[in-house]
């Protein structure tokens, strides 16, 4: 009873904001308008847990959420709108959210290619089917290395530090949950083996890394945004961006 209650209190602590919001970089109707089911939305976030993520996997990104679409019957929130996104939070676990959830944070969207309308409905279907799953939070020592957000660690071995004795708040954290959908598709995230290159001494760093993340199923929000078999959509290039028309303060 006392461990459970020390890693609810501390996964309510991480979970704090600590940082301003971090500043959209697309307007808002252009999201709404180039978002497609089946896309990974990736989030800047700026709780004390999200400076860590950040911190151990270099990247920009903290956290991942699903786009299913408001036709996905995932429900609505209190004033209305559509639930259409679906991600895994280390306080609520895995949750539906309208998008204004995210309106005002730094995004990107991260595009699956070529996935079918049957794709679509096994990913909905594979996510409806895990909605209300809870976390077991009892691991009190893998919630507590978060509480040193910028632990001194070579930048080589930050992201194994990750994987080391990783229970299930750091599933919860990490895009375990996405990343679980897209193998039942058998859809590619990150490549099991990268080509050797003689030119790159870090080729071999980073097929080890690679290997390593597929064994631990433990998949970091900027792999999405690694991935050669993920597409980045700009929103406002979607739109038409024409730079002739752009207006500059004088």
């Amino acid at each position: 009873m006392l461990l459970n209650w020390l890693s609810r209190r501390l996964a309510a602590y991480l979970s704090k904001q600590v940082t301003e919001q971090s500043v959209r970089t697309c307007a808002w109707e252009a999201l709404e308008w180039v978002l497609q089911p089946g896309d990974v939305l990736l989030v800047e976030g700026n709780t004390r847990i999200s400076v860590a993520i950040k911190y151990l996997t270099q990247s920009t990104w903290s956290h991942a959420a699903l786009y299913l679409g408001p036709d996905a019957g995932l429900g609505a929130a209190d004033n209305g709108e559509p639930h259409v996104l679906v991600e895994a939070d280390l306080e609520e676990g895995i949750r539906p959210l309208p998008l204004s959830f995210y309106r005002n944070t730094h995004t990107r969207i991260c595009r699956p290619i070529g996935l079918s309308d049957h794709d679509i409905g096994k990913l909905v279907d594979y996510s409806k089917s895990r909605l209300g799953h809870q976390y077991d939070l009892k691991n009190v020592w893998d919630l507590a290395r978060y509480l040193c957000p910028t632990p001194p660690v070579p930048s080589r071995h930050r992201r194994s530090l990750l994987a080391l004795g990783s229970g299930d708040p750091t599933r919860a954290i990490c895009s375990t949950f996405i990343a679980e959908g897209f193998q039942l598709l058998r859809y590619p995230i990150l490549p099991v083996s990268l080509s050797h290159s003689e030119d790159d001494r870090d080729c071999d760093a980073q097929r080890r890394e690679y290997f390593r993340i597929r064994h631990h199923t433990l998949f970091a929000p900027r792999d999405f945004d690694a991935s050669p078999y993920f597409d980045v959509v700009k929103p406002t290039l979607e739109q038409g961006f024409d730079y002739r028309g752009f207006r500059w303060a004088e």
